[in-house]
């Protein structure tokens, strides 16, 4: 790993210090609740805010002062709406950025560099962001959907602090996710269009491992499938030699177009061709 990564994985930005906050305040919290009776915080606003729904019922007397804050638990729902417009927005511009060169709004670049966005190379990981951000709206999809057509919410309560933290969660989660991205490799900028050679990971083996990644994906849905689907195995074959094909010919013209190519890389298959 080069010496900027290793620095930007050991920085606490500011993103990391929240997460670290919260993830120390919860632990805490936790350890507070698995002391003896006798020995845990009787505070009524302090077990107040960490109980929602049947647990304020469980639990210990709630003064007239902690229900004047009281909001339904269906108002769960809000926290996917949020997060279904907020992140659906935030997955439109990184896929605006990566596919069509777009730059994210400046106010939201701005917002992603206070937080304390990655600042090195990477570029393997704006597609992670962009799949972990579409699994993240699809799961608020479904989420909202079970609270809207599914859910059966009773007359139980949340605080109003708990439920401002849920609609900030979803905001906070989805420009975690967003942060992950390079700010080098946002805004999509061609810096040229000539062929180099390419370094470092499946390109140390093969010169196209986006033809062998192609042939993994369709093995992996031939296993999927079932060994004995004679259907789909002859669809892998099909793929085998289509990008092996492909894979030779981006070889042949990289040996060529290169006099110090290294030898050892092959084509398609990792010390085979």
């Amino acid at each position: 790993m080069a010496p900027g990564a290793e620095a930007e994985l050991s920085a606490l930005n500011p993103l990391r210090a929240l997460w670290l906050t919260l993830a120390a305040a919860f632990l805490l919290i936790l350890l507070l609740q698995l002391l003896p009776p006798g020995l845990l915080p009787g505070c009524a606003i302090f077990q107040d805010l960490i109980r929602y729904g049947k647990t304020k019922c469980g639990g210990p007397p709630r003064p007239a002062a902690c229900r004047a804050f009281d909001v339904p638990k269906r108002y769960f729902s809000h926290f996917y709406i949020i997060s279904v417009l907020w992140n659906g927005f935030l997955l439109w511009c990184l896929t605006q950025s990566l596919f069509l060169g777009a730059p994210f709004p400046s106010w939201l670049h701005g917002l992603l560099s206070i937080l304390g966005a990655a600042q090195f190379q990477g570029g393997e990981l704006a597609l992670s962001a962009f799949l972990v951000l579409g699994f993240l709206w699809l799961h608020s999809v479904r989420r909202l959907f079970e609270c809207l057509y599914v859910s059966v919410f009773s007359s139980v309560m949340i605080h109003i602090v708990q439920y401002c933290f849920g609609l900030v969660y979803y905001v906070l989660v989805g420009l975690t996710v967003l942060s992950q991205v390079p700010m080098d490799g946002r805004n999509g900028v061609v810096i040229h269009c000539n062929h180099r050679i390419p370094f470092g990971d499946w390109f140390e083996y093969v010169s196209s491992p986006n033809y062998l990644a192609e042939l993994m994906i369709y093995i992996s849905m031939a296993v999927t499938f079932g060994f004995h689907n004679l259907t789909w195995w002859l669809v892998v074959t099909y793929v085998f030699f289509s990008q092996a094909l492909s894979a030779f010919l981006s070889h042949q013209f990289y040996k060529s177009k290169f006099v110090s190519y290294p030898k050892h890389r092959k084509a398609f298959l990792p010390f085979l061709f």
